[in-house]
């Protein structure tokens, strides 16, 4: 198991990074997993693109200091304020075609010991009109969606991803309610919750390090290998 800490220096090397996570994963067969607190951007699906509206609503995310980047794995688009935890957790399959279900629930069984970690009462689940709606969300006691889970499945791999809202729910409402005007998606601004909202930590690293032990366990465990996400983005250049 390779333990990956750290951002790139841009988003697109960040992102670069997870993909190369998820290409040794099935070159190498071994597991690697990553949490981390990404750049302030905006994240759109591919459904996102085709629609209508896709250039006013990269355009609505720009004039609010967010970058703008497509994504190949989950829904609808996804903000990312610099104070949002997002983790990675790239798997060897032996049969692409199966343990779709399986590894959905494990990741969102991984944010929920996570968040209990943290003092935080969550459950599966969203609500209505909720950003990136989707079958595999973890929203809290009290209504809020604060983490959605997504997968990518190639052959010899799966990258099971997801975002978890720490803080600045404001600045996630100011951006979200503009974008998902744009695009024609049904969106409700109290359908975003954060952890700060539920009494929880508003720092990302502890958010962090909790994923880290709800997915990996100890992180002194001698098969887990400790590697700076700069080394992957290097592996990913050369």
């Amino acid at each position: 198991m390779r333990l990956v800490r750290g951002r790139a220096d841009t988003p697109s090397e960040d992102r670069a990074a997870t993909a190369t996570m998820l290409a040794r994963a099935g070159a190498t067969g071994e597991e690697a997993f990553r949490a981390w607190t990404p750049h302030r951007q905006v994240a759109f699906g591919r459904r996102d693109t085709h629609a209508t509206g896709y250039d006013r609503a990269c355009r609505a995310a720009r004039e609010r200091g967010y970058a703008v980047l497509e994504r190949s794995v989950g829904g609808r688009a996804v903000a990312y304020t610099g104070s949002t935890a997002a983790f990675a957790h790239a798997l060897p399959l032996e049969d692409a075609r199966r343990g779709l279900t399986e590894r959905y629930e494990a990741g969102v069984d991984g944010v929920l010991v996570a968040l209990h970690d943290l003092g935080v009462d969550a459950a599966r689940g969203e609500p209505e009109n909720a950003f990136c709606p989707g079958d595999h969300s973890v929203r809290l006691a009290a209504g809020g969606k604060i983490a959605g889970i997504a997968q990518r499945v190639q052959s010899g791999a799966a990258l099971v991803a997801g975002c978890v809202l720490v803080d600045g729910r404001e600045d996630l409402v100011d951006v979200l309610t503009p974008v998902y005007a744009a695009l024609d998606v049904p969106f409700a601004p109290d359908s975003v919750g954060t952890l700060a909202d539920a009494g929880g930590p508003t720092d990302p690293d502890s958010v962090c390090r909790a994923l880290e032990r709800a997915f990996l366990g100890d992180e002194d465990d001698p098969d887990v290998r400790v590697a700076a996400v700069a080394d992957l983005v290097r592996a990913d250049e050369a």
